[in-house]
This record gives C-alpha cells, structure tokens and sequence, in this order.
C-alpha cells in the first residue's frame, strides 16, 4: 500500500545501482530542454522564464509519483498552444496585460492538475483509450501549422495584431510585406537552416541541433547590429528558482477556466500516456495508466504554486532519456538540478537571444508536429480515419481547439458506434467437409431445412438491437424458419435494453414458432440474463454450452422430416 502512495520507493533502491547512466541521461536532458523551454514559453504567450520554472518543477514531481521510469513531463508545443488559446479567448493580451496573463495562466494549470489527479484516483486512467489515434495526429499537425504562423511576425519583423486567425495573419503579412525587417529575416531563416543542416547532416551533434542553432543565430544577430537594426530580444531573464506563488483560485475565475483546463487535462493525459507505452514497448515495463494520471495532475498542481504553467509528457525528451541509456526516472529528477544550476549561472546570457532565432527554431519546432508519414497510413488505410484528421485538423486551424478536440472525439466516437451497431449476422451451413462455416464463402454449404444456425459477431446493446430485430422480423415472415440456434460465442456483452428485447422475442418464437436457442454464449454476456432474471423467463432449456450438442437436442423436438438433411441428426 506505502508503495502505491509513493512509487518512487520501488525504483528509488535502483537508482543507486544505475546513478552514472542517470547522470548522463540528466546532463543530456538539461541541454536539450534549454531552447524548447524558451520556444515552448513563447508559444504560450509567456515570458521564457515560466518555461524554465516549469522544466523544473514538473519533472521532478511527475518522476516522483508517475508509472513510466524514462517518461520526462515538462512544457510541450500542443499544451503550450492550448493555454495561450484558451487564455486569450478571455480577451487576455500577453503583452499589454502580462500580469493578468500570468495570474490565469496559473489558475489554468492548478484546475488542470485538479481534473488529471481526480481521474486518476476515480481509476479512469483508461479514459485516454478511447480517444482515436487519428485525433491526435490531426490536432498536433494543427497545432503545429498554428505554431508556425503564429511565428510569422518573429520571421518577418512585422507586428501581427494579437487573436489574428490564419487567414487574417496571411492577409495582415501580404498588406505589410513592405514593412519587413530583412535583418530579422535573414536571422531566422539562417537560424532554421543551420538546424535542419545539423540535424539531417550532422548526425553526431543532431540531438543537440536546436541548442546549437539557437546559440549561432544568437550570434548572428550581435554580428548584424542587434537592437541598431530593430532585432529585438526575448529581454532579461530573473536569475532565480521558481517563486512560490498562491493561484488566485476564486470562483469566477474557475468558472471561466474549468472547460479549458479539462481540454488540458485530457490532452496531458492522452501524451503522457501515449509516450509512456511507446517507449515501454521496447522496455517492457507496464505502465500504470491511472498512477500515471496521478503524477501528471501532481505535476501540474503543485507546479502551479511555483510559478509554472501546465505541462506533460515531452514526446523528444522522453525519447532522447531512453536513448541514451536512463535507467530509473533518476534522469528526470537531475535534469531539473541542473537547470536550475545553469538558470542561476547563466540567466543574464540569455537576455541576447533573438526573437527571430527563436521564430525559427519554433518554425522548425512546428514543422515536426505534423507527422506526415502516419497521415499517409490513414489516408491510405481509412475513409473514416480520415475524415475524423480532417474534422480535427481544421477545427484546430479555424475555430477554438477545445471545439476542434471534441468535434474530433465526438465524429470518432460516432463512427465507433455505427460500426459495432451493425454487428455480422452470418448464416452457417455445412461444407463437404462436415464443418460449420459461414454460407457465403462457400455457396455449395447446406443448411438443414429444419434448422436455421446463424451466427452474431458483435454485442447486443441498445444501438444494436435495430440490425438484429429486423433480421428477426424478416426471419419470422417466413414460416418456413420454425427453429432458429444462435451461434453466439462473438457477443461479448448483452446490456439491459438488449437483453429485454431478446427475451420478448425468444419468448414470441415460444408461442408462435418452435424456438430460439443460444450455445457458446459466454459467462461474462450472462452477467445481465442471470441478474435481471431472463434466463429463468426464456428457460434453461434454451442454452447449450457447443454446436454439437445443440444441433443434437434441438433436432429430437423436429418431428417432421427434414427435407434437406445436412446433420446426421436430420429426420
């Protein structure tokens, strides 16, 4: 039980034995988490400090009370694009009203924190299953196009009115080309080749190509004039560890934020989770998806008193920990050190960094959202998959992303339902071979005249109930079908709804017919027959436990001959 409450206990004794791997791993991570923490900061219209403050409280509490030992938490691009564009949608404008920015930017995270913990203690860690893969590939390609226009005033040096659609920041951009400053273009630009360059060309310094990228276009721009020729900086950075700070957790401001954070939440949940079990693929480990709910919302509540804004599980870090050799979350935990070690040995350096290079590396850093190969496999794969990414992607690109995540869930969800609403209803005959199979693959199969076998492979619940009535009614208007045996070992679960309609037929087929029977029907689907009482209504004598046994006893009741005999049993 202690270790369910503190699951650090399990690893922590390991840590000892793997400190020099961890070590490395942290090292590694603290260099890689430099740029995004400042790119990711920037996307959530904050200043870069509050992405240093989260890449350090984060980590270390997810690490602590999570399940994965290589999953690294912190500020991410899709998370960070959901706080800006949840915050901005309260008229909230980052730079002429920072203060009150920053104030709900908190709020936000601690309600985010509160929805993740509380799924997790409610057990709901498989409520992100449910959430179709097809979704999230057409929000991050979103995300990551938003990203990029988002930076265009960084790329171009023009000032973008804030709150501009896609449209109304191309048009603004076309309208005020002339105004572009080409010193702040040239840095950008350099500054996202020199990363492709290093991360396609350099395979040695690849890992660390954003870093390297930032510190070059950061000299570039000091070679060019800096501020003498209008490029601008991200400005002086606060020496210092994260501030304790109390959110302003009154109501009117939770009202205002709860939908936004659940969208948060649920987003957190979907990348920590989905992180966590790719890269447990290749080790093995099981991942505790409610504990893991529990260490992200953790995170995020308890970062929210230290001044950090909401994050989740990093798709590069994480991979990156794993790659170079992280053996218990250890990593994480050192990581977060020693980035507070360099904020405070470094802070006043960081004040150089360009606007524009950070436009650039962002620009890169929203290119990689949108994963073009496993969009081809859906548009390759699926008519239906495909809709629900498109639905999703232009709702992230044109209209609120809480809206585009629940048109995508709600559109996926739907067609989850007219799937498994029409449930295959196959007719089974006997092949030369004396086997039961389904008649169209084999259209020289005989039936028996006297008994229909058909076989259900799907459940029986409300939104099913319609398909399987109507092959019953139809099924009944010809009254040469007198016994009817269901093969039903595809049911997996019969619902309440279903299981009154089926006993109100099988009881009709009493009367009016000689009968419906049931074999192979597992004991999970009785669950509801033996506990709402049906199975005593539509009798015992009904259910047999395999086909042979079935075909047997149903055809000692058959009195008349049967006119095609396909069983050794027939008349």
């Amino acid at each position: 039980m202690i270790n369910k409450i503190f699951p650090f206990l399990i690893w922590l004794p390991l840590a000892k034995k793997s400190i020099k791997d961890d070590l490395i791993a942290g090292i590694t991570g603290t260099i890689i988490v430099i740029p995004q923490a400042v790119a990711f900061a920037m996307i959530a219209g904050l200043p870069p400090i509050y992405g240093f403050y989260t890449a350090m409280i984060t980590p270390i509490i997810a690490a602590l009370f999570g399940s994965s030992y290589h999953l690294i938490s912190g500020p991410t691009t899709a998370i960070s694009i959901v706080v800006y564009s949840t915050l901005v949608k309260l008229n909230l404008n980052p730079e002429t009203d920072l203060p009150a920015f920053i104030s709900m930017a908190l709020v936000l995270t601690f309600l985010t924190g509160l929805f993740q913990f509380a799924m997790g203690l409610l057990q709901m860690g498989k409520l992100v299953n449910f959430v179709s893969h097809s979704v999230i590939i057409g929000f991050t390609a979103g995300a990551g196009i938003l990203i990029a226009f988002k930076q265009m005033q960084h790329i171009f040096g023009i000032k973008v009115p804030q709150g501009y659609t896609i449209l109304d920041i191309i048009t603004y951009i076309i309208k005020h080309f002339s105004e572009t400053n080409w010193y702040v273009f040239g840095i950008a630009i350099s500054t996202l080749v020199i990363a492709l360059i290093i991360k396609l060309l350099i395979k040695p310094l690849s890992r660390y190509y954003l870093l390297i990228a930032m510190l070059l276009g950061s000299l570039l721009a000091i070679f060019l004039g800096g501020d003498a020729n209008g490029i601008e900086t991200v400005g002086k950075i606060p020496s210092n560890l994260p501030p304790f700070r109390i959110p302003d957790l009154n109501f009117e401001n939770v009202q205002l934020l709860s939908s936004g954070a659940m969208i948060l939440a649920l987003l957190g949940l979907i990348e920590a989770t989905a992180i966590g079990r790719s890269i447990a693929l290749n080790t093995h480990q099981k991942i505790d998806g409610n504990q893991e709910f529990i260490g992200q919302g953790l995170s995020n509540l308890i970062a929210s008193f230290f001044s950090s804004y909401a994050g989740s599980g990093s798709f590069t870090r994480s991979g990156v920990n794993y790659q170079v050799g992280a053996k218990t979350p250890m990593a994480a935990i050192l990581a977060s050190l020693f980035l507070m070690v360099a904020l405070l040995l470094f802070a006043k350096y960081a004040s150089y960094l360009p606007k524009a290079t950070m436009g650039g590396i962002i620009l890169l850093v929203g290119y990689n959202l949108i994963d073009f190969h496993q969009i081809k496999k859906v548009w390759e794969s699926s008519g239906k998959e495909l809709i629900v990414l498109v639905i999703t992607l232009v709702g992230t690109l044109f209209f609120d992303l809480e809206f585009a995540l629940l048109a995508g869930i709600i559109t996926s969800f739907f067609f989850y339902m007219e799937r498994t609403s029409k449930p295959n209803i196959a007719t089974l005959a006997v092949d030369n071979k004396n086997r039961l199979i389904n008649k169209i693959r084999d259209k020289d199969a005989v039936e028996c005249s006297s008994l229909k076998i058909i076989r259900i492979d799907g459940s029986l619940y409300f939104g099913s109930i319609e398909k399987i009535s109507a092959f019953f009614t139809n099924a009944y208007k010809q009254n040469k079908v007198q016994h009817i045996l269901i093969v039903a070992n595809g049911i997996n679960f019969i619902d309440l709804g279903a299981a009154e309609w089926f006993t109100h037929e099988i009881i009709k087929w009493q009367k009016n017919r000689k009968g419906i029977y049931i074999t192979g029907l597992k004991v999970i689907s009785q669950d509801v027959l033996i506990k709402g009482g049906f199975i005593k209504k539509m009798g015992h004598h009904i259910f047999f436990t395999n086909k042979k046994e079935a075909i047997k006893e149903i055809h000692k009741k058959i009195k008349t001959p049967c006119k095609v005999r396909a069983f050794k049993e027939c008349n």
